[in-house]
């Protein structure tokens, strides 16, 4: 039997996660309502089903701790309390109006979890920066960008107030809604096996809403995603914000991506801002088909090394980028706002799916998400990204430098007579010290140095030592080519 597909009591094939998830963001973008509809109802049977094995595991009650050792987090006495009056008034002999008295309201705690797990399981959503925010919020954006302060003597007055430009967003909260058939069977299980339920159908809407929103969300109630435009001068129409114009990109080497992080590197009044966090998305077939190729370099054992970049990102796989294109730009300057459920009653109906046996509930999540300026996200064109290929440059050998001349001349803080030139090569000098420090700096670093008092050899920076009367110091330099020399002489008096 295939391990990915699983028959249901009714012998309809149901498949696996990831395949549900793909036919999720393939409806969405399709916008077949329809489509999308019945792919969550797969995936919430592919979750009761998934759970119902688990239980089926379970050969005794246990309690939290050993629901704990087995990975099943323990509710909070807020959250057993939920469940329990839930799964009382599902049971009732009047469901509905036990439901309505009851006047449900899930957890704020479970919403939090589901976005804590979310975050933990999708590298996109980890990568961002999540806000925690209730209906109607404002987002104050610094739109000055780098400024510097300006140097003066100690006692000055001070010439420049550090003036920081802000911009204000509004950002309205729109909702992420969803319907759960569950098999009326799952009420008899304890309150534990239902929250993981619920958590994990809200964790696969919540997961599927917000990567699609985020990434190509269009702004008209839903977040304006990665791949729009944004900010002053970009026409909205009936609420729709335009796509970014594609870059092609047809390698990853260091001058492509280096041009491509110089972009992000400014800010959209072209001001220099810090480049961190950088994420690379690209659709699953997409990163198997052209960015793991253009990625990859075997290593001298023979094995593989994989996303082998030139400058340090994340690479994420997410279904919600278009195949054949990717996003590239700074994490940290996506907000998401992820709102709290207080206002998420629990609804639910029997006759949606009558035949079934099963009852639908509606539960509602909050959410939204823009990017912070223009220029922190590239939609990239990679249809023609190129496999990774070893270069090999030819170079011819540069000829040695025949440059013997010295830059520098110096005897302690004595004087020259003649002062120093490069072309003069006879110099006197008069000191009254025992000692002094020779520092002899050739023109050509490629270049060596031997410095003589007399006929001893000195290390070329440290200290000669002088005779009374006349010293001869001689410095000779030898040019790379290891042929040209030339000789400088100074003749220092002890008196």
């Amino acid at each position: 039997m295939d391990p990915t597909m699983i028959t249901n009591d009714l012998k309809n094939p149901v498949r696996s996660r990831e395949q549900i998830r793909q036919a999720m963001h393939d409806a969405f973008k399709a916008n077949d309502p329809e489509a999308f509809t019945a792919a969550f109802e797969e995936m919430t049977q592919r979750i009761a089903l998934d759970i119902q094995e688990s239980v089926a595991q379970d050969t005794e009650r246990a309690d939290d701790r050993a629901l704990e050792a087995r990975g099943v987090k323990p509710l909070t006495s807020e959250e057993k309390a939920f469940y329990k009056t839930f799964q009382q008034a599902v049971l009732a002999r009047n469901p509905k109006q036990a439901i309505e008295n009851a006047n449900l309201v899930m957890p704020e705690s479970i919403i939090n979890r589901v976005f804590d797990e979310l975050q933990t399981d999708h590298p996109l959503l980890r990568a961002i920066n999540f806000i925690p925010v209730n209906a109607k919020v404002k987002i104050i954006i610094n739109a000055n960008g780098y400024q510097a302060a300006q140097w003066g003597e100690l006692c000055d007055e001070i010439v420049k107030e550090a003036l920081a430009g802000f911009s204000v967003m509004d950002a309205t909260l729109c909702k992420l809604s969803a319907f759960l058939p569950v098999c009326k069977a799952m009420m008899d299980l304890s309150p534990v096996w239902i929250d993981n339920f619920v958590r994990q159908t809200l964790y696969e809407m919540f997961a599927n809403g917000l990567e699609e929103g985020f990434v190509t969300g269009t702004g008209k109630n839903q977040p304006i995603g990665m791949d729009r435009q944004v900010g002053a001068g970009v026409t909205v129409v009936d609420g729709v914000y335009p796509k970014k114009d594609k870059i092609a990109v047809n390698d990853l080497s260091a001058g492509t991506v280096g041009n491509l992080v110089s972009l992000l590197a400014v800010d959209p009044n072209g001001k220099p801002r810090r480049v961190r966090d950088l994420i690379l998305i690209v659709h699953p077939q997409d990163y198997f088909k052209r960015v793991m190729p253009a990625t990859t370099i075997m290593a001298p054992d023979g094995t593989f090394r994989n996303d082998v970049l030139p400058y340090p990102m994340q690479v994420i796989q997410s279904p919600a980028v278009e195949l054949g294109e990717a996003l590239f730009g700074l994490g940290y300057r996506y907000a998401a706002l992820a709102g709290s459920s207080r206002d998420g009653n629990i609804e639910y109906s029997d006759h949606y799916r009558f035949l079934e046996d099963e009852r639908v509930y509606l539960i509602k999540g909050y959410s939204n998400g823009l990017p912070l300026d223009n220029n922190a996200f590239l939609r990239l064109d990679i249809s023609a990204l190129e496999p990774l290929a070893y270069k090999v440059n030819i170079v011819d050998q540069r000829e040695p430098s025949d440059d013997a001349t010295l830059s520098s001349l110096k005897i302690g803080a004595k004087a020259l007579t003649p002062a120093f030139d490069p072309a003069t090569t006879s110099y006197t000098a008069a000191t009254t010290d025992a000692t002094n420090t020779v520092t002899a700096t050739p023109a050509d670093a490629g270049a060596e140095v031997e410095v003589k008092i007399g006929d001893t050899v000195i290390a070329n920076g440290s200290a000669a030592t002088w005779a009374a009367g006349e010293n001869t110091l001689t410095v000779t330099v030898t040019a790379e080519d290891g042929s040209t020399t030339k000789t400088y002489t100074v003749t220092v008096t002890k008196s």
